[in-house]
């Protein structure tokens, strides 16, 4: 684990470091535009960035950095270097807008520093929904970009199909396909395994998505290739791979599977690499969910025991088990809230709860929603003010306010039987269902 530590260290520091790099290259575009006289533009992006318009900066510093960046590149390709995503063997890119400055994210919750919250529920917004695409067989998991701009969803029939969220939007209007014909929001579907998938992940900068299946692999696939349909690399695990999870910087990913301990494996040499303690943890339930903290200096693990694991990020050895978290019952899904301070668990003696980290407490448990059957999802809404799940009995889906753990709203899932599978954009308002009925439904907020 030395050698892991080591090569995890300084990709940690770098993802603290970004923030750092982001407000720095909007100062470097804002002193752009306004260096030449883009003055409206310059305003936009200065407002819309938090970044003073009239930052300090070099004269056409941007422009001097671009050039020696793409002469630095030039060169490096003469020599045969290789580009930093070295597992990327495809020459098609999409638009470098893809995953290279995500979409600032609301401040989240603090959950620590509210008490007294009984009569202060929210209202949630109300939100419109329509089918959006159809598997052939049971729809079983979704997955948004970082930047939510794509969703992809996996099938019990092993297809893959990717969405352009924008084209989702598009097709909702009143006359959308009365124009131009009817619109097509899915613009990639990929077939590769040979077994139903059970999630996915997006890489967080290249147009890579991976894939987990029952099949023991996870498949690679370049979504920037408009004809592409199988995967450009795949990994062999041992067992039925459950869940995936990249860590922020891309370098590593985690895969739960029917072994007690989830396996981090290196993207570009595909090493795999096992908790230290495993010996000493004494677990032998599959892992139903695995996932990465925001700064990847921790991951959780949901499990078929009812426990929640706290993993370091680094040395892979597991820091705190919640034991019983969801009594005898399986652990379906578990998440960290975007400070890192608490994780969101689901589970199928129908109990939705807050832990906090530091001290392995329940902070909130969200009650009243009926799931002992299917791999239900407990997820948060965009700002964390809401949390949703899955009745199976009523075929709702179920809202809580987050801070009061009341219930606000129950809206009719539209599908023929309960969902298997709720997503919310990490950007904006909107959902995503997965049904045993086979269909995708997409939900927007009603402006």
């Amino acid at each position: 684990m030395d050698e892991l530590q080591r090569k995890m260290e300084p990709i940690l520091e770098q993802t603290l470091q970004e923030g750092k790099l982001y407000r720095q290259i909007n100062a470097l575009i804002v002193a752009y535009l306004r260096d030449y006289n883009l003055t409206q533009a310059a305003s936009a992006v200065a407002s819309a960035t938090m970044t003073p318009l009239n930052v300090e900066t070099p004269p056409y510093k941007l422009i001097d950095l671009v050039a020696k960046g793409l002469a630095v590149e030039k060169d490096e390709m003469l020599k045969g270097g290789v580009p930093s995503a070295a597992f990327l063997d495809s020459g098609a890119v999409m638009p470098v807008t893809y995953g290279s400055i995500p979409a600032p994210r609301t401040v989240a919750v603090d959950f620590g520093a509210v008490h007294d919250t009984k009569g202060s529920s929210k209202s949630f917004p109300k939100h419109e929904t329509r089918h959006v695409s159809e598997h052939k067989n049971l729809a079983r998991c979704a997955r948004f970009s970082l930047d939510g701009r794509f969703v992809a969803t996996g099938s019990a029939d092993m297809s893959i199909k990717l969405f352009e969220i924008s084209k989702i939007k598009q097709m909702m209007l009143p006359d959308a396909n009365t124009r131009d014909g009817p619109v097509r929001p899915v613009i990639r579907t990929f077939y590769d395994h040979i077994q139903p998938i059970n999630d996915l992940d997006f890489h967080p900068q290249s147009t890579v998505l991976i894939s987990g299946a029952k099949d023991h692999t996870i498949k690679f696939f370049d979504f920037s290739k408009t004809v592409a349909k199988r995967a450009f690399r795949v990994i062999q695990d041992t067992h039925n791979v459950r869940s995936v999870s990249f860590h922020p910087s891309g370098d590593f990913l985690l895969a739960g599977t029917d072994h007690p301990v989830a396996h981090l494996y290196d993207v570009n040499t595909f090493q795999c690499y096992l908790s230290a303690n495993v010996q000493d943890l004494g677990i032998s339930a599959s892992i139903n969910q695995v996932r990465y903290s925001s700064n990847g200096d921790m991951y959780v693990t949901a499990s078929k025991d009812g426990a929640i694991r706290l993993w370091d990020g680094v040395t892979a050895n597991c820091v705190r088990s919640i034991v019983g978290a969801h009594g005898t019952a399986e652990a379906t899904s578990a998440s960290f809230t975007k400070d890192q301070r608490f994780v969101l668990s689901c589970g199928k003696d129908s109990s939705v709860k807050l832990w906090e980290i530091g001290s392995g407490k329940l902070v909130k448990q969200y009650l009243g929603a009926a799931h002992t059957q299917l791999r239900c999802q407990a997820v948060f809404n965009e700002t964390e003010e809401f949390v949703l799940s899955i009745d199976e009995q009523s075929n709702e889906i179920v809202v809580w306010d987050a801070l009061t753990a009341e219930i606000v709203t129950r809206l009719p899932s539209n599908h023929i039987g309960a969902p298997r599978w709720l997503e919310h954009s990490p950007t904006e308002a909107a959902f995503v269902s997965c049904g045993t009925d086979r269909s995708v439904r997409f939900w927007k907020e009603i402006l």
